[in-house]
């Protein structure tokens, strides 16, 4: 009777031992398919097109999304001055996030690059700054599609909320920017 309550004891812990072990691979398992679906959610390039007033979003090569933007009152032409209403052309970075910004969430383009800063220095003006992809104007009355349809930002590169947590989550700090006119 003994050796038998030992072998149910054996075998119970044989079982606990077992499930422990499927669990920790189930739990590896969903680690490395989380790691693999956070890694490959991430953009490599944004490219914006302002005469289409589009903006996509590529990874390895191909375009995964693109989006309606609004932009300045200016949109023609490279943005040479504060205050112009013009959104910059060229390569840059989106160099960080910011979380509390005036419209919603932002992240910043890297503008002015050397070459803005030349030229604005040889003109004898500023090249303004603080260009953003960003959301939705809270003074807005329209509905976010709609407010979409129409130029309204200093410069900056501007999408809805929904949109602008959609980018949040695939751009990383040190991503590419193309912007054509």
């Amino acid at each position: 009777m003994g050796v038998a309550k030992v072998s149910v004891q054996v075998s119970a812990l044989l079982l606990s031992v077992s499930l422990l072990v499927v669990l920790a691979s189930s739990q590896v398992q969903a680690s490395s398919n989380q790691h693999f679906i956070t890694k490959t959610s991430k953009v490599d390039l944004v490219v914006v097109n302002k005469s289409a007033s589009r903006m996509s979003i590529i990874r390895d090569g191909k375009t995964i999304k693109s989006y309606l933007i609004a932009m300045g009152d200016a949109p023609n032409g490279h943005k040479l001055k504060e205050g112009d209403q013009r959104t910059p052309q060229g390569r840059y970075f989106l160099d960080y996030k910011k979380s509390d910004s005036a419209f919603y969430k932002s992240i910043h383009i890297s503008y002015p690059n050397e070459e803005d800063k030349l030229r604005a220095d040889a003109l004898g003006i500023s090249p303004g700054g603080m260009i953003m992809i960003h959301g939705e104007n809270p003074k807005s009355t329209l509905p976010p599609e709609e407010a979409q349809k129409y130029n309204w930002t200093n410069g900056c590169i501007a999408v809805t909320n929904k949109e602008m947590d959609e980018l949040w989550r695939m751009i990383e700090p040190g991503t590419p920017i193309e912007i054509w006119p």
